[in-house]
């Protein structure tokens, strides 16, 4: 179990870190009613850090997996939006997108597991 907190804890901070490398990904998956996407993409990412370092320490594992939980939630429009883009331009990946949101429930209970 050790082995998966620092799994799910390194994924967390490789996307965050992806969001300031790489905004122009996170942003064309943002739903058109969610506000500056640039700024939601940046806070996203930082907030995605914050939960992966918090996982690594005993001491903020808690809260870290109480935040991971609110942050899968939060985003689970954009993985939908994405979905939806893929499914109406015909893209070759459309079924990778549509893994993607069981995927977050999957996330949602890894994230659970710490909360001890």
């Amino acid at each position: 179990m050790i082995y998966s907190k620092f799994v799910l804890s390194s994924l967390l901070i490789l996307a965050g870190i992806l969001h300031f490398l790489k905004p122009q990904i996170f942003i064309k998956i943002i739903p058109s009613y969610i506000p500056s996407h640039l700024t939601m993409v940046y806070v996203s990412g930082f907030i995605e850090i914050v939960c992966g370092a918090f996982l690594i320490f005993p001491q903020t594992q808690k809260l870290g997996a109480y935040l991971s939980i609110l942050l899968f939630i939060a985003v689970f429009p954009a993985n939908v939006e994405m979905a939806k883009n893929f499914y109406q331009t015909h893209h070759k990946y459309f079924w990778l997108t549509v893994l993607r949101l069981p995927l977050q429930i999957v996330l949602i209970w890894w994230a659970y597991q710490f909360r001890k």
